[in-house]
């Protein structure tokens, strides 16, 4: 089996940022691909109204890395009942055959893990990268120790500034979002008229 890392996130919608920054951190870990896992109900969102359906955001990270050998999407969390634990889709890619567990962070992330589910066991079934990301520092002192010893696995990668929620808020101004995320996936929130889509105003 192909050494991986895996990128969970709402992906709402996917852009070059996620793309680009994953790629980067698997290379810089030694590992061969990057395993996207789309979430169903990300547990620290809930009834975000700004949050697209499942299906179409699964759909959106499907269209983003098709034909690119390097990346694949998993559909684990995606109709699974109830938040999308991280340490539920951990535990269903060990019964696949994952032996290690590689799950990638963003550095805004880091001190908010022993808030997630089952943290500590998150942390004993998980092998966490943490990625730096723009405008974010680490006050490594300040978190528990567990999470300190992770200041080994921190991963440069470029700091591209995009986000999604900025992407939402173009396509709902009718501003447009090329150059942001990949072809597919403009293509798909337009013809599925996601996020408010309006039509792109003409040049005066």
């Amino acid at each position: 089996m192909l050494k991986t890392l895996c990128l969970g996130g709402s992906f709402n919608p996917i852009h070059y940022g996620h793309l680009i920054c994953a790629r980067a951190a698997a290379e810089n870990a030694n590992l061969n691909r990057v395993l996207l896992i789309p979430s169903d109900q990300p547990p620290h969102k809930p009834n975000d109204v700004a949050l697209a359906d499942a299906a179409d955001r699964l759909a959106m990270t499907q269209a983003a890395i098709a034909g690119h050998r390097t990346f694949e999407v998993a559909d684990l969390e995606i109709g699974r009942p109830g938040p999308s634990y991280t340490i539920d889709t951990a535990r269903a890619l060990k019964q696949q055959g994952f032996e290690q567990v590689n799950w990638l962070i963003g550095a805004d992330l880091l001190p908010q893990l022993p808030t997630w589910h089952e943290p500590d066991a998150l942390l004993e079934e998980v092998t966490f990268w943490v990625m730096q990301r723009p405008g974010s520092t680490i006050d490594w002192p300040s978190l528990p120790p567990p999470l300190q010893a992770l200041r080994k696995r921190l991963l440069v990668v470029p700091q591209i500034d995009i986000s999604a929620t900025d992407i939402r808020r173009r396509v709902h101004n009718g501003r447009l979002i090329d150059f942001l995320t990949p072809p597919p996936v403009v293509r798909y929130i337009e013809e599925h008229r996601l996020y408010g889509w309006k039509e792109i105003a003409a040049p005066k």
